[in-house]
């Protein structure tokens, strides 16, 4: 009997060894998004959940959720706040609260998506990410490329002389609309929804996105010419609520940092494959690739630009269209 219950104890002094320490390490953050599966963030974000759970032994695990299933983007920032929520992508929408994330997107700011990298990860961009980690308790722990927003047309546009009141849609985005505006366009904001169907009956005679969305919603069936104007270079991040962030060890915090690095890396490799896959796809459709003068459009948009933003990133702003 005796021995039975000192069998008894051993085992659950045993079970209490390694339950304790495990137990309270596993973790599994839920992770939502607004891209769909096929998407490069989607897929770095699957890769950031299968390096940490590597990194950890397992110990912490990553739920993906795409296609805003977990909630849209400012639900999804919101929720972090609150704790119900681990992590998300996210962007420009971050200046509601930090208003230096609005350099995430501001037109003609970069010249080469180098020039952009260059600033994000500089000291400028650690500006916006503690301001960031300060003002909306979440923390950016690495950023993913977004295409550069072209311009497509049925005739070709070199530079702001050739719009000449082009008819085009814009987001409903004052920035945008105030800068196609000085370059010499008629732009108007119109939900995407229904961009197809104005540019084919007419209604407007132009419009702007990344090549990604051009080639998705078919507009090679109704526009003839890209015109690469590149006029927003821009990033997005990959973040983690700052109340997620403090339960992690030193240690599971630099596992949580070399993951987001390695996802990183991965998405810019998608990314730039599919740049090319993107443009060979629509030169395919017939459409014709169209260079501009881009130190033309980038001088003429720039006091626009300056107008538009606000007093704490206007020097900031002013310095990239010195450079």
């Amino acid at each position: 009997m005796t021995f039975n219950l000192k069998l008894t104890a051993l085992a659950a002094a045993v079970a209490a060894v390694f339950a304790g320490p495990l137990s309270a390490q596993e973790m599994t953050l839920k992770l939502g998004h607004l891209a769909n599966e096929d998407n490069s963030w989607h897929k770095a974000s699957v890769k950031f959940g299968e390096e940490l759970s590597a990194l950890t032994e397992g110990r912490i695990a990553v739920e993906v959720f795409p296609n805003e299933s977990l909630g849209k983007e400012v639900d999804l920032i919101n929720g972090m706040q609150l704790g119900t929520v681990d992590m998300t992508i996210t962007g420009e929408s971050l200046q509601n609260w930090a208003p230096k994330a609005a350099l995430l997107a501001v037109p003609y700011a970069f010249k080469t998506i180098e020039d952009m990298d260059t600033f994000a990860s500089g000291p400028v961009g650690d500006e916006i990410k503690q301001q960031i980690i300060e003002k909306v308790q979440i923390r950016p722990i690495a950023y993913f490329a977004r295409g550069a927003r072209d311009l497509t047309s049925n005739r070709p546009i070199t530079t702001p002389a050739d719009l000449n009141g082009l008819k085009m849609r814009v987001p409903n985005v004052p920035l945008f609309v105030d800068v196609w505006a000085a370059l010499g366009a008629n732009p108007g904001p119109m939900a995407f929804s229904e961009v197809f169907t104005s540019l084919q009956n007419g209604t407007i005679e132009a419009q702007e996105n990344p090549l990604a969305l051009i080639r998705s919603a078919s507009f090679y069936e109704v526009q003839s010419h890209v015109n690469l104007t590149d006029h927003v270079r821009s990033w997005i991040y990959l973040t983690i609520a700052e109340s997620t962030w403090a339960k992690l060890s030193e240690a599971d915090q630099a596992a949580v940092m070399e993951a987001a690095a390695r996802a990183q890396a991965y998405e810019r490799e998608l990314f730039n494959a599919s740049l090319a896959e993107d443009r060979a796809f629509l030169e395919e459709k017939g459409m014709t690739f169209v260079d501009v003068d881009a130190a033309a459009f980038q001088a003429a948009a720039k006091d626009a630009v300056l107008a538009n933003v606000n007093d704490e990133i206007k020097p900031i702003v002013e310095g990239l269209f010195a450079n």
